[in-house]
């Protein structure tokens, strides 16, 4: 496919799926004039695709900026070299993993203290303050899937902090309750998240619940910024660095702009916005270079909206790299992979029986994740790699590997005309969220 195809305002950049151009043309189609860009690292998402953008006039898209409002990277170099921190690193990330919450629905231990808090509390949308609790918990700790706190070394060898992730539960409550708004429900109700090729949803940006949708969704942008500068400076306060230099970008939001002489609400989906001189920073997989990009002048940046990817891209499904994961009783020790249906279990309860482990006699059974069906990638061998390479890693999961993306090199060729890398990062240490699944066919 070429790079530059403008059909009906859309500009595909990169090789994608059928189905995915197909979801970007149906959110530039629900309203007449819209514009589209998809990105190299594009592919299927709920609605709009991921690494897409889609510019309206008239209207703004909860259903495009998605679930995690805020998702973004943000990058912070310090005032320490790389030599210096390689005998301590294994400690070091030790104390990350320890003292940062990790995966979905974690809370902080204790609450931060923070300016944002009190804005949630007075949110001039009223719904969103019953939700300050929820954000007070959850302030300054890291989601699951592709979020981290990584380590990386420049090429002049300075240190330097990632992270990627967003709004964490509040953001998520706050899209699911203007979804079901849209729906005709309550905030407080889930909405309805239909297929994934459901046309996009829209509010008119001259709408009460338009504006309403603005003024939460800002907020909740300032909270995804504040989690990640809490958690940099948590990273920092271990390190016992200064931060000399940051690059920060949202890459799920909606924001108000001008392209050709027109305003628009363009609003990205997995894509970093990147104006002429504007930084970004973008990860690639937990065993390759990350980058310190800026937008650049040009037709190409212009056409593709002043947006670039956010990551390498997915290249296999979570279920096709790590293989199929049931919710099934399992046995409590650790390192012990034996499980039985649940079926099988209420069969022996059934008999006045209890569900026991054969290798652990007298050890009960307790639903958990298990892996009923390998995947493609074998992760203990990516473990190993990595570990060969002399990254630390900590957490992850196979559909985490390197191999379940694309390269990021190659993604980043496709929009070579309207971004170029300021900095090449190299992974020293990786912590992300673990998959917590017991795993029957490991050695």
């Amino acid at each position: 496919m070429n790079d530059a195809l403008n059909e009906a305002h859309l500009t595909i950049l990169g090789d994608h799926e059928p189905r995915t151009i197909e979801q970007l043309t149906r959110c530039a189609a629900a309203e007449p004039g819209a514009r589209g860009v998809l990105c190299a690292d594009g592919h299927v998402g709920y609605s709009q695709p991921i690494g897409g953008v889609v510019a309206y006039r008239d209207h703004i898209s909860p259903s495009g900026v998605g679930y995690d409002i805020g998702c973004g990277n943000t990058a912070v170099r310090l005032d320490l070299k790389a030599d210096a921190l390689r005998a301590d690193l294994p400690r070091v990330m030790d104390e990350i993993v320890e003292r940062i919450s990790f995966g979905v629905g974690r809370s902080n231990g204790q609450p931060v203290d923070h300016d944002v808090i009190e804005a949630i509390s007075d949110a001039d949308f009223a719904p969103q303050r019953k939700l300050v609790q929820k954000a007070a918990a959850q302030l300054g700790t890291v989601g699951a899937g592709n979020h981290y706190v990584d380590l990386f070394s420049d090429e002049s060898g300075d240190v330097w902090i990632g992270v990627h992730f967003g709004s964490r539960g509040f953001g998520h409550a706050t899209a699911s309750g203007f979804l079901s708004l849209i729906d005709g429900g309550g905030f407080d109700e889930r909405g309805k998240d239909g297929e994934m090729d459901s046309p996009p949803k829209l509010l008119a940006i001259d709408s009460d619940l338009g504006q309403a949708y603005i003024s939460a969704m800002t907020l909740a942008g300032d909270y995804a910024r504040a989690g990640r500068g809490v958690v940099v400076d948590e990273v920092r306060s271990i390190l016992g660095a200064e931060e000399v230099d940051r690059v920060e970008n949202h890459h799920n939001y909606a924001w108000r702009e001008e392209h050709g002489g027109d305003a628009y609400w363009v609003v990205r989906k997995g894509a970093t916005p990147a104006f002429p001189g504007q930084r970004g920073f973008v990860g690639a997989t937990m065993g390759e270079d990350a980058v310190i990009l800026e937008g650049i002048e040009g037709d190409a940046a212009a056409a593709a909206l002043h947006s670039t990817v956010h990551g390498a891209g997915r290249l296999m499904s979570r279920t096709k790299a790590a293989g199929k994961t049931r919710w099934v009783p399992s046995c409590t020790m650790r390192d012990c992979g034996f499980w039985m249906t649940g079926q099988e279990a209420a069969e022996i309860r059934d008999r006045g029986g209890r569900p026991e482990c054969p290798h652990h006699p007298g050890r009960g059974l307790k639903k958990g994740p298990v892996l009923v069906s390998r995947g493609a990638i074998d992760y203990t061998a990516v473990r190993k790699e990595l570990a060969a390479a002399g990254i630390e890693l900590r957490g992850g999961a196979a559909d985490e590997a390197p191999l379940a993306y694309k390269r990021l090199d190659e993604m980043l060729g496709h929009h070579a005309d309207s971004v170029r890398i300021l900095h090449r990062l190299t992974p020293m240490g990786v912590a992300m969220a673990g998959a917590d699944v017991k795993d029957p066919y490991k050695d």
